[in-house]
């Protein structure tokens, strides 16, 4: 099969695009994202890794406005979306790949669901892969849209609409961690394929529901093999003291691992973090691992942290330095190569923003790869 071509929707700054493209097995071909701040980030780190533009170009553009009929300008912007996605779709397998803006559907967060300004978001996502007719597509989102039971009934439209408009699907409410990333990280991924494209390439389904879809075929890890580990809970925090690694953990989904890995000390972002300030004295008294806090959460370097969430007052604290967890570190704790990296001018705020909306890199890649293997599985038969 040739490279896929990837048309990528609520791109930020590309941590889902480059989890497929480092795969070597798709072409990011198109990448619209609303804010300029997050779409300069994934423009500068992707030419900072030697990776090409995307054919389509990037467009800083509200996608509600795509389907705008009474708007001449944005409604002749879409028929070129749909003739470029028609071209890529005779050159190769095509997908359309993007997690809408989440808070809506986090209990954590808004909790407007679907009739939040990005609850919205996710039904005009449907509208245009409906209207589009990509090969396959990937939705990807909060549990709270999966759990939640009123925002779950809005989840089974969507379903309904991508099922009417010729979509056999699978999902599955994954975690972050199972990829190797160490971040405790749970969120919900619908994948479709065209009924067409599923008989053309010999991939079973039944039901409307896609059958023999791997999803464990690339996780590193199981839910048993990490809750069967014996994590530390707390320490008293202790400024630049060492300590050694405790027995029974899997050192791969550490912090402090992926902090040596990446080299967050000598990183181009080592330097970007938050002046505590009146706020010293706090991290000083914190235990190191005491995460379980609302706003200000310690990490353990022997530990994974909770979900990157840097907005709406939380505050991630180094372990054992008395300070926030600098962009680099950061950067680390969403799996990203330390190749990766955001321009110095990015102000810290819509740094932070951009890597705590990110999807985890090595969850995407993971699921890329798994995507990948699931096209190609009819073709054995043939």
């Amino acid at each position: 099969m040739n490279k896929i071509n990837i048309f990528s929707f609520f791109s930020g700054a590309g941590f889902l695009d480059l989890g497929f493209e480092l795969t070597g097995h798709y072409v990011i071909n198109y990448v619209n994202e609303i804010h300029k701040e997050f779409d300069d980030i994934y423009k500068y780190s992707r030419n900072k890794m030697g990776i090409p533009e995307p054919k389509y170009g990037h467009h800083v553009e509200d996608i509600t406005l795509l389907l705008d009929k009474k708007n001449k300008e944005y409604k002749e912007r879409f028929i070129v979306l749909k003739e470029q996605i028609e071209e890529s779709k005779i050159e190769t397998i095509t997908g359309i790949i993007g997690g809408p803006p989440c808070p809506d559907f986090s209990v954590a967060g808004k909790n407007r669901g679907k009739n939040g300004d990005n609850g919205k978001l996710s039904g005009v996502y449907c509208d245009i892969i409906c209207k589009t007719k990509p090969d396959f597509f990937l939705f990807e989102n909060v549990k709270g849209l999966y759990r939640t039971a009123k925002h779950r009934t809005f989840f089974e439209q969507l379903k309904r609409k991508f099922k009417k408009n010729g979509y056999v699907m699978t999902e599955q409410l994954i975690n972050a961690i199972e990829f190797g990333t160490p971040q405790d990280r749970e969120r919900i991924i619908l994948i479709g394929v065209k009924k067409a494209v599923a008989d053309k390439l010999s991939i079973k389904y039944k039901k409307n529901q896609l059958e023999g879809f791997n999803w464990d075929a690339h996780k590193l890890y199981s839910k048993d093999q990490i809750s069967n580990c014996s994590w530390p809970t707390t320490n008293i925090y202790a400024q630049d003291v060492p300590m050694n690694i405790p027995d029974n953990i899997i050192i791969e989904l550490t912090a402090q691992y992926w902090w040596t890995k990446n080299d967050v000390e000598n990183h181009p972002n080592s330097r970007m973090s938050f002046n505590p300030k009146a706020g010293l004295a706090k991290f000083r008294t914190i235990a190191e691992g005491d995460d379980k806090k609302i706003c200000y959460k310690r990490l353990h370097r022997w530990r994974y942290s909770p979900t990157a969430a840097y907005g709406n007052n939380e505050v991630h604290i180094h372990p054992y330095k008395p300070r926030r967890i600098s962009v680099s570190e950061a950067l680390a704790i969403q799996s990203l190569p330390k190749e990766f990296c955001i321009p110095s001018d990015v102000s810290l705020t819509d740094a932070f923003k951009s890597i705590g909306n990110g999807v985890p890199f090595l969850a995407a890649k993971g699921i890329a790869n798994t995507i990948f293997d699931f096209l190609n599985s009819g073709e054995d038969d043939n």
